[in-house]
């Protein structure tokens, strides 16, 4: 299907921000509001969320990408994630504007990005699903244990690190303090965080519970964030308990790293999110 992509700019309280819509000549009714992370632009490493928008409008679907305050060619302060619901709150109504005849939005996001879309998203009856893709979930304890299940196993497999101690070039003492300093933080007692704020992970989980549309989960196998996500699922009953309920569904992209920098991969990613989007969300999502 033919598009067009042109230059958007909008407001968010006062400052002005930027944005590429991506207009199928036949728009479908369902379109995608791709939520950068931080700090990068709309343009996505690789100039994957330029290549991703055109692949969703080519296959129907209005797709805007922006920059939200203080980034790329936005004004504003910078700002971090969880301090930028007004500006997708904001791209949304630009996008619905821009495009008539949508009537609902999906949320695309990668690593903080998709944290940001998943706070906001149960808040805003016209948002339908969530894509997230390596989402930033990052707390002491579950980067440790992602670090002791994957990076230290893998080291101990690595042609490299055994050259390396062979040489005499490896660091033993930083070595160790890295390790047991890890470990400790792996190992603290859930009473120690007894009384303090939630963590991410646990808003993460409230706001995904409070979500009623369909939620796409991707996750990169080379990838110290997509591991620590997988890991808080995996150990956390209250978390197969909301996968089990069908809202949300997985994939994992095997050897694909933290921004999915190979063709393959990307190409993967966007075949999964096309699948996933010509599919009915979750019918709970229209009654909000």
């Amino acid at each position: 299907m033919n598009y067009e992509e042109r230059p958007i700019s909008f407001s968010c309280r006062e400052d002005t921000l930027v944005g590429i819509l991506s207009m199928p000549e036949q728009p479908l009714s369902r379109a995608v509001l791709i939520v950068v992370g931080g700090p990068q632009y709309r343009a996505g490493s690789h100039r994957q969320f330029v290549l991703l928008a055109r692949a969703f409008a080519a296959h129907g679907y209005p797709v805007m990408r922006f920059d939200y305050r203080g980034m790329g060619d936005s004004e504003g302060e910078p700002r971090n994630f969880e301090r930028i619901a007004e500006d997708i709150r904001d791209a949304i109504d630009s996008l619905i504007e821009s495009a008539p005849g949508v009537q609902e939005i999906v949320l695309w996001g990668l690593c903080d990005g998709a944290s940001a879309a998943t706070l906001y998203a149960a808040g805003d009856a016209r948002v339908a699903g969530l894509v997230l893709v390596n989402p930033w979930w990052r707390s002491e304890e579950g980067k440790a244990k992602a670090l002791l299940a994957h990076y230290y196993q893998s080291r101990l497999r690595d042609a490299q690190f055994w050259k390396k101690i062979a040489s005499g070039g490896f660091d033993f003492g930083g070595a160790a303090r890295s390790f047991w300093t890890t470990l400790r933080n792996a190992c603290r007692a859930p009473e120690e965080a007894a009384g303090k704020a939630p963590t991410l992970p646990e808003r993460m989980y409230r706001a995904l519970s409070r979500f009623k549309g369909g939620t796409l989960l991707i996750l990169s196998e080379n990838d110290l964030t997509a591991q620590e996500c997988a890991h808080i699922i995996s150990a956390s009953p209250a978390w197969l308990a909301l996968i089990e309920q069908g809202r949300i569904e997985r994939q994992f992209l095997a050897g694909a790293n933290h921004t999915f920098s190979r063709r393959r991969w990307r190409d993967q990613v966007a075949t999964w999110t096309l699948d996933w989007l010509g599919k009915p969300q979750h019918p709970a999502a229209r009654q909000r």
